[in-house]
């Protein structure tokens, strides 16, 4: 079976709403089905999807869930709004920009876009409206700011790209610190700019924030402390080399319970069922895509489509900037249409030898792939986070997009000093 027929069965299976997972395993099996000579076999597809969750590294992606959750349910992602918001909320943007940065924060705990965008927007939203600002634009920059939680590290996208690609866990989490930071300086920015335009209701401002002054500083930090030790100990553990990423996720997923339960005293024992419950539903389709996206790949490996993709750009675009705008280019397209994890667990053995052929560093690509697709998030038809706030404030998708639409360009441009700059994701790895 020809390569292309293969694709263009795999995008049929996709118009007519078929899940990913099965519509992957469907054209897994099918060269096999129609050429009994081919190596990959019903059987052969079959040990594939088993083997390729078979992974210790991958443990962290179910753990990272939980641990989101578990935080989110425990009003992690408050204490860390109040803190940044004593700190901020007398200044211009002040409230928006303490959402942008819990986001961060959120973010390196997490690992997950939506997991941050229903966590922070679920409390923030609501604080925004009631302080003046727009619904709409309050709405979009909790989705946009929820797409630093798969750069900020740990990051579930990082661990698959790991995965497909053969890198270093710890080095990619590492290199996505500054990227995540830039993206998050650039969004305040615009933040600033936006509310200098449109202005902001200071006395409703000043109302909330003299809450949090009339505790004292003291006081808002004290019951922050926790929430914010939190990603300093997960990513502690892996860069001193106490813990892998697998082993941190764990940590984190003991530390959130040990404190909302213990300390801030927000969750109890009879809300574990619902968490666990709420942490298998969200992991197991990812599980389902994980196992069937391997198989995809190896198939496809088999029929050398890597090599003819990678012979392909390379005869036609043979000059460095060009073959790496148009490698983004394709990425934002794949990222609109196609979810996180199967996109990077097929391209990344596909786009890896090209870009590694025109001297670019696996780890830097990583973080340029991983940039591109958290953009997909906010970018319809698909854009998760943009469902996930929309189903928050009941604000239409394509107004949300609308309005994110500036917040997406600051995004690009992010994009490409991350892409033509290498230092930036390189510059802490020594």
């Amino acid at each position: 079976m020809s390569p292309v027929v293969v694709f263009i069965l795999f995008a049929l299976c996709l118009l007519i709403a078929i899940p990913v997972s099965i519509t992957l395993g469907i054209v897994a099996v099918l060269p096999g089905v129609f050429d009994p000579s081919f190596t990959a076999s019903a059987s052969y597809v079959i040990r594939s999807m088993v083997g390729g969750i078979d992974s210790f590294p991958l443990l962290a992606v179910p753990m990272f869930v939980l641990a989101g959750i578990l935080m989110a349910r425990g009003q992690i992602s408050k204490r860390l709004f109040d803190v940044f918001s004593y700190f901020l909320g007398k200044r211009t943007a002040g409230i928006p920009c303490a959402v942008i940065i819990t986001c961060l924060f959120y973010g390196a705990i997490s690992g997950s876009a939506p997991a941050t965008v229903a966590a922070v927007g679920s409390m923030t939203i609501p604080l925004l409206i009631d302080m003046g600002y727009d619904k709409v634009f309050s709405t979009a920059i909790v989705a946009v700011a929820g797409g630093l939680g798969v750069i900020i590290p740990p990051s579930i996208p990082f661990i698959m790209y790991a995965m497909a690609s053969g890198a270093s866990v710890s080095d990619l989490f590492l290199a996505g610190i500054v990227p995540g930071v830039l993206i998050g300086f650039l969004l305040m920015a615009y933040a600033f700019v936006y509310c200098k335009r449109h202005g902001e209701d200071r006395e409703k401002i000043d109302s909330q924030i003299k809450v949090l002054h009339d505790k004292g500083f003291f006081k808002v930090f004290k019951e922050s402390f926790f929430a914010i030790l939190s990603p300093v100990i997960v990513l502690g553990c892996i860069y001193s080399g106490v813990a892998s990423p697998t082993e941190a996720a764990v940590i984190s997923v003991f530390y959130s319970l040990i404190i909302s339960m213990f300390i801030y005293k927000t969750l109890k024992f009879k809300d574990l069922w619902a968490i666990l419950t709420e942490a298998m539903k969200t992991y197991a389709p990812i599980m389902f895509i994980l196992a069937a996206s391997t198989a995809f790949s190896r198939v496809l490996t088999l029929m050398q489509v890597p090599q003819m993709v990678s012979a392909f750009i390379l005869e036609n675009f043979t000059n460095k900037v060009i073959l790496l705008l148009v490698i983004n280019f394709f990425l934002l397209i794949v990222g609109m249409v196609m979810d996180t994890t199967p996109a990077i667990l097929i391209l990344s053995p596909i786009l890896l030898p090209i870009v590694t052929a025109v001297g670019v560093n696996p780890i830097h690509f990583g973080v340029v792939m991983v940039v591109n697709l958290a953009i997909g998030f906010v970018t319809p038809p698909i854009g998760v986070n943009l469902f996930v706030a929309s189903s928050l404030t009941e604000v239409p998708v394509m107004e949300i997009a609308k309005k994110a639409m500036p917040m997406i360009i600051m995004f690009l441009i992010a994009l490409l000093l991350i892409t033509y700059i290498p230092a930036i994701s390189l510059c802490l790895l020594g």
